[in-house]
């Protein structure tokens, strides 16, 4: 009988895998309501957040007054990372949103000193800066109509895998995604128009939309070659051809 006891005992001083979301799991969650900044560009970086529900976007400022969004983060990820001495972009709401924060020193003293969180960290950084030449590419080489697909195919496919309708939430307004995509919004509004006229994607509610052909959009990011068309006269793309 004393052996079980002892197999049990041996279980259960086994220690979970550390990680870096694990860092935060004591923390207290802090509520920001949408459009309210969680800290501004050039602010001391005093914390690292890790956002537990809701959507923020993270944005700079141009010289005259235009706003860039570089990006925007979900429930799991982290923010504040980059372990500079100033925050390098203001980082705002979009949705009622939790997060739980860390201070930036003791985050340090938690990654130099354990060889679990080093790799992890690095494997951080490198997904921002992937993140980081992929809006590049979007915002120098691919056309309107490819940009917005890209939008909504990174969507979809980091919410929802690999279902072949997706319900995708897009809360953010359309001035987030113009000031994203480097568009107008007027732009945008007639590349949304057009891809639901085309069957691709379909309203689901306010801030919701089924993406009914996966595949076709991934098409119209630029991700593969066009099969079909939909008609004549869509800014003369020619990687992504609008389909039926």
């Amino acid at each position: 009988m004393s052996q079980p006891h002892a197999a049990v005992r041996q279980f259960a001083t086994v220690k979970p895998r550390a990680s870096l979301n694990s860092l935060f799991g004591g923390q207290p969650i802090e509520t920001f309501e949408p459009g309210t900044a969680v800290f501004w560009e050039g602010d001391e970086a005093r914390h690292v957040f890790e956002v537990v529900e809701g959507v923020l976007r993270v944005f700079r400022i141009l010289s005259d007054g235009r706003r860039v969004i570089t990006g925007f983060l979900y429930p799991g990820d982290l923010l504040g990372v980059s372990l500079k001495e100033q925050y390098l972009y203001t980082a705002e709401a979009v949705t009622r949103t939790k997060l739980r924060r860390y201070e930036h020193g003791r985050f340090q003293d938690e990654i130099n000193r354990s060889p679990e969180l080093r790799p992890q960290l690095f494997a951080c950084l490198c997904d921002e800066m992937a993140a980081a030449q992929d809006q590049m590419v979007l915002l120098a080489r691919k056309s309107a109509e490819e940009r917005v697909a890209s939008f909504l195919l990174v969507i979809a496919r980091r919410l929802l895998g690999d279902e072949r309708q997706p319900v995708i939430e897009i809360p953010m307004t359309r001035l987030d995604m113009a000031d994203y995509l480097g568009l107008t919004i007027e732009t945008v509004s007639r590349t949304m128009t057009r891809l639901t006229n085309c069957g691709v994607i379909a309203p689901s509610s306010r801030h919701a939309m089924v993406v009914r052909k996966l595949g076709k959009l991934a098409v119209l990011a630029g991700e593969g070659d066009a099969d079909d068309k939909c008609a004549a006269g869509f800014g003369g793309v020619q990687q992504a051809v609008w389909p039926n």
